[in-house]
């Protein structure tokens, strides 16, 4: 009996380094499969100022640099060749994604803006609903709150002023020591 179990536990070991070996033919076929699964993330590249169709829309001729800056924000390229004129660049580069750019030329005739130029800009709600990589679409979250969310938050009551206590009126030593 005890021949017989040594014999099946050898033959055994010999099948299963028979296996072993036949496997490692196909080893390499399927870590690739394993490969392609499981791949590192890679990230989002985002660059530039962001300008949106609205914030072009508020561009009027005349503005002075400042409210172009408050609208559009601090310009990515200024030249000092070319002090009247301000660019807007955009990049955004995604994994598998060819990569978008936009920009914005703005002219200046002296202090006021004078004209400016540049590709179509998308909305706000548009490029954040481009920015959702996950599958399927969900709805964008409105940012306002209605009167009933409102409702939920008593406003703070008014401090009462009371009036401050009046204090006497202090006498200090003088600064300078007395004339000698």
């Amino acid at each position: 009996m005890y021949a017989l179990a040594h014999r099946s536990a050898r033959l055994g070991f010999f099948l299963l380094i028979g296996a072993s070996v036949a496997a490692c033919g196909s080893f390499d076929g399927a870590s690739s499969r394993l490969v392609s699964v499981v791949t590192p993330y890679r990230v989002d590249v985002v660059q530039g100022n962001f300008v949106s169709h609205e914030q072009v829309q508020a561009l009027q001729p005349g503005m002075g640099r400042q409210q172009v800056r408050d609208i559009l924000g601090t310009p990515l390229v200024t030249s000092l060749f070319h002090a009247d004129r301000w660019e807007y660049v955009f990049t955004l580069k995604r994994p598998d994604v060819e990569a978008q750019t936009r920009k914005l030329t703005v002219f200046f005739k002296g202090d006021a803006l004078e004209r400016y130029e540049g590709d179509e800009m998308p909305t706000e709600s548009d490029f954040v609903a481009g920015l959702d990589t996950r599958k399927g679409k969900h709805a964008i979250p409105s940012l306002e709150a209605t009167e009933a969310q409102l409702a939920k938050y008593p406003a703070p009551a008014a401090a009462k002023a009371e009036p401050a206590p009046a204090e006497p009126a202090r006498r200090y030593p003088p600064l300078e020591s007395p004339a000698r």
